[in-house]
């Protein structure tokens, strides 16, 4: 096959993963939260994952502080050493886990409700019957499409489908807040986004 080929072959089936991602009612329960406990109540998001899933939660968490949404990104690893210190009593946690399985996310989230009972959890996974799933106030599907990795193992069109899922809920939480272009401006005050925002 060559790189054309490949490269439509991929497009095609991120494509329609994409385009299958389910909608539940899950959606309007987290950006409910996120827009109660953090923009009202003046609680932070806390986001965390493992290995890609890791990565993914950081760019959420550094997408929502951009839009006037509180936001940190907790190495679940490292929660463990102390850093489980930087969650309040009005945050929410939003954790991303494939499996819905990864130890360290399990691990962190009997952590933080030993700290706090009541800290509403937010889950990004592809399985819905995971313990994860099964513990979170609002789970939101992958949709469980499998990787284009040629080995079905690399985490390929299962992070993409966690990125969009970001998406979403940024530019619903945007909207429920009433985010301007104005307070786009006063967090971004360098680069081209700075100047664009004032234009």
């Amino acid at each position: 096959m060559s790189i054309s080929e490949s490269m439509q072959e991929i497009l095609a089936a991120e494509s329609k993963a994409i385009a299958e991602i389910p909608y539940r009612p899950d959606y309007d329960r987290a950006v409910e939260l996120i827009v109660e406990h953090v923009h009202r109540k003046g609680g932070k998001l806390v986001t965390s994952g493992m290995g890609k899933a890791g990565q993914i939660a950081l760019n959420i968490a550094t997408t929502f502080s951009s839009t006037g949404i509180p936001a940190i990104n907790l190495h679940p690893s490292e929660a463990q050493h102390g850093d489980l210190g930087v969650l309040q009593p009005f945050d929410v946690l939003l954790l991303v886990s494939n499996s819905g399985r990864t130890r360290e996310i399990i691990d962190l989230v009997e952590l933080a409700r030993n700290l706090y009972a009541d800290i509403p959890l937010i889950v990004i996974t592809g399985n819905p019957d995971s313990p994860l799933a099964n513990v979170a106030n609002a789970t939101l599907l992958t949709g469980g499409a499998p990787e284009v990795c040629p080995l079905g193992l690399t985490p390929t069109t299962s992070t993409t489908m966690m990125t969009v899922i970001g998406d979403i809920l940024v530019v619903n939480v945007m909207r429920a807040t009433g985010f301007t272009r104005a307070d786009y401006a006063l967090r971004h005050h360098g680069g081209y986004l700075g100047v664009k925002s004032r234009d």
